[in-house]
């Protein structure tokens, strides 16, 4: 590693020179990956209800459809409609019931039950269904083109709320990072003794997230979601580092004349006190790629490049930035405005009786809170209700009563009477109020003069298409205990059939979240704590620190309990693992600098000097990672992000309060069984 921090040190224009260059691919990189805005992609593909829309795209052209609302004028109006809908790219059928009558078929012909989905109080229904999935380019190019024919609030599709997420993502996403930039100016400024160091410890840190978002191309896509929060927690995550080496070489400076030897020591010093936290952190976010829900590798992947490349930028860029500018950064220091803080010292020594006892009492709410807490999985509550596609499926669900139409794909060869028997039963279920087959128009005789469109969506040479409309609200108790008695009736005539649809990719998505919710945090833990026995080389310590930054989790979670805050699933999902990956760093530094003082010191006296010299890098820390993400999570109208960060930013203070209140108390009381299972804890 000497080797290495001296040519930094020693070439520095080079390494600038270099990291610039470098944007250059990176950027490319940025602007070419795709974004992904539709959740339910990341499914995995074993999933019947992923199979269904599989078989619905490529047999029937139904992978994805849109339901366009049209105020009644003439026939002659709806089928001129329909004929411009069908000239767009991507529209692969065009239905409505002006199909049907302009076949010769009377409207008195109709089951009321279908008619009434179609045409009710001088509005029609045009059903849409394209040739790609929902979130395809092709698909998404297409909504968007309807709408120019139509209103856009009168497109009621999975895909419109994918363009209408898109199109909010995009505006805010430019403002997030100023946001999160201008708070955490203010918090450097305030934390370090230089006006402008601050300015190159952020751009140092805007290079390492570009490089990582380049490098995202190789990842094919990310999601949108990714795409939000990369930067703000790279931002919150790796700051400390900087503040690290920059504070380490000003120290160095003092015993150093010759200020690259002093930064070659900086370097080295940095690159050892950062490597385990850095490695706690990129476990943490990798243990995200143990969702089944592939959303959590993409996240996981995303992240943990992320703090590889702050640590490289803060061991390279970063060291040059500062040689160069040395005699300015001299120039323009100040005082430190951050406080010592002595009094958070004082009380976490002088009160170890009353800190067991708050931490005991504390820990019950925290954890029957942490197990309670409201979850939500309905998509669309994660955004404003005034946009488009919100308003349409409104107006749907009102006039209409489509809440949520669903798809049963069964075995062609079904015979017509169980045909017959099914929808029947179908029809019983509560909460279904239209079953549609193949099987009843073919016995109203009806088949031979319905329009080709119509034909084609209902006729397939391996399976039939079933069509029900649910009353019950997607992601539901109600719906999901429904598409379960749906499944066990279907079943029964067809034991592979597939329920498909919003609804049923929905009850998989609670089903998946669920098993992720446990599978993430425990992997998490293990990882961290293997990482740990390495790093502290103890066996004690790493159990007592995962147990107060867990205590910090159920905190900051039971708080969404305890005020009736209703949380996004994905946010129920990461934000515990991110939590225990960034703020775990704050208790290893504590822990680090215990040990080293215990070796000479009694506890009481070790702990004084370890708060002395932690706590004000802790607290920077912490309203760093605050700074970046709480200016996001009020600014933002989507809840998906909003949430995530709001949660974090919390959780970065509940961390900070806990470590350096209760993780003393917690280490002078297991001293004993600290130094007997730390190697090196002792003299």
């Amino acid at each position: 590693m000497k080797k290495i921090s001296n040519y930094i040190v020693n070439h520095s224009k080079l390494i600038l020179i270099i990291g610039l260059l470098l944007l250059i691919p990176a950027l490319y990189g940025y602007i070419n990956t795709r974004i992904n805005y539709d959740i339910l992609v990341y499914l995995p593909d074993s999933v019947d209800t992923i199979k269904g829309e599989n078989i619905l795209t490529d047999e029937f052209g139904l992978g994805s459809y849109a339901f366009v609302i049209i105020d009644d004028n003439t026939n002659k109006d709806i089928i001129d409609l329909e004929n411009e809908f069908k000239k767009v790219d991507g529209v692969n059928k065009v239905i409505s019931v002006y199909d049907l009558l302009d076949s010769g078929i009377p409207k008195s012909m109709l089951p009321k039950d279908i008619e009434n989905k179609l045409y009710k109080d001088n509005e029609t229904i045009i059903m849409v269904t394209f040739n790609g999935s929902t979130s395809e380019d092709e698909t998404i190019n297409s909504v968007r083109e309807l709408r120019q024919i139509v209103e856009g609030d009168t497109i009621s599709s999975m895909t419109a709320m994918v363009v209408d997420t898109m199109d909010l993502a995009n505006q805010e996403i430019v403002t997030y990072v100023v946001i999160a930039v201008i708070l955490c100016l203010i918090v450097l400024l305030i934390a370090t003794d230089s006006y402008i160091v601050p300015i190159f410890l952020l751009l140092n840190i805007g290079i390492a997230i570009i490089y990582n978002l380049g490098s995202n191309i190789f990842l094919g896509q990310i999601s949108y979601i990714t795409k939000a929060i990369t930067a703000i927690l790279q931002l919150g995550v790796t700051t400390d580092f900087s503040i690290f080496l920059y504070n380490t070489y000003e120290l160095e400076k003092k015993n150093n004349k010759d200020h690259k030897k002093a930064m070659s020591k900086a370097i080295i010093s940095t690159f050892n006190s950062v490597l385990g936290s850095s490695l706690t952190t990129i476990a943490g976010f990798l243990a995200l790629c143990t969702m089944s829900l592939t959303l959590g590798k993409d996240i996981g992947i995303v992240m943990a490049k992320g703090v590889l490349c702050g640590v490289i930028t803060v061991l390279t860029i970063f060291p040059a930035l500062i040689l160069l500018f040395d005699n300015i950064i001299d120039k323009t220091k100040h005082n430190r405005l951050l406080p010592e803080f002595k009094f958070i010292q004082n009380f976490a020594l002088n009160n170890k009786v009353l800190i067991i006892v708050l931490f005991l009492i504390l820990l019950i709410p925290a954890y029957y809170g942490n197990k309670n807490y409201d979850v939500y999985y309905k998509l669309d509550e994660s955004l404003p209700k005034t946009l488009d596609f919100n308003v349409a499926n409104n107006k749907l669900a009102k006039d209409f009563n489509i809440v949520s139409p669903e798809i049963i794909l069964i075995n062609k060869d079904i015979k017509k009477n169980d045909l017959k028997e099914l929808s029947n039963k179908l029809r019983n279920v509560d909460g279904v109020d239209l079953v549609m087959n193949l099987g009843e128009i073919t016995d109203n005789g009806l088949i031979s003069i319905l329009p080709d469109d119509f034909n084609k969506l209902l006729n397939n040479d391996k399976y039939n298409l079933i069509l029900l409309n649910s009353t019950y609200e997607i992601a539901s108790d109600k719906l999901n205990n429904q598409i379960d008695e749906v499944n066990n009736i279907v079943k029964k005539y067809d034991k592979d059939s597939i329920v498909a649809g919003e609804g049923a990719l929905m009850k998989d998505l609670v089903r998946i979240a669920d098993h992720d919710f446990k599978a993430v945090n425990y992997s998490s833990m293990i990882v961290i704590f293997i990482i740990m026995l390495f790093v502290l080389k103890s066996l004690g310590l790493p159990i007592i620190l995962i147990i107060a930054i867990e205590f910090a989790i159920f905190m900051n979670m039971a708080f969404a309990y305890f005020t009736g805050t209703s949380l996004p699933f994905i946010s129920s999902i990461v934000v515990g693992t991110i939590q225990l990956g960034a703020t775990i760093d704050y208790a290893i530094l504590m822990s680090n600098r215990y040990l080293e003082q215990r070796r000479d010191k009694d506890s009481y006296n070790a702990m004084k000097e370890t708060l002395k010299v932690v706590t004000p890098s802790i607290i920077t820390s912490a309203l760093c990672f605050f700074a970046a993400t709480i200016g996001v999570g009020l600014y933002t109208k989507i809840d998906m992000i909003g949430s995530i960060c709001n949660l974090l930013a919390r959780g970065s203070i509940i961390s900070m309060l806990v470590v350096l209140l209760i993780l003393p108390t917690l280490i002078m009381v297991f001293d004993k069984l600290i130094l007997k299972t730390t190697r090196g804890g002792l003299k």
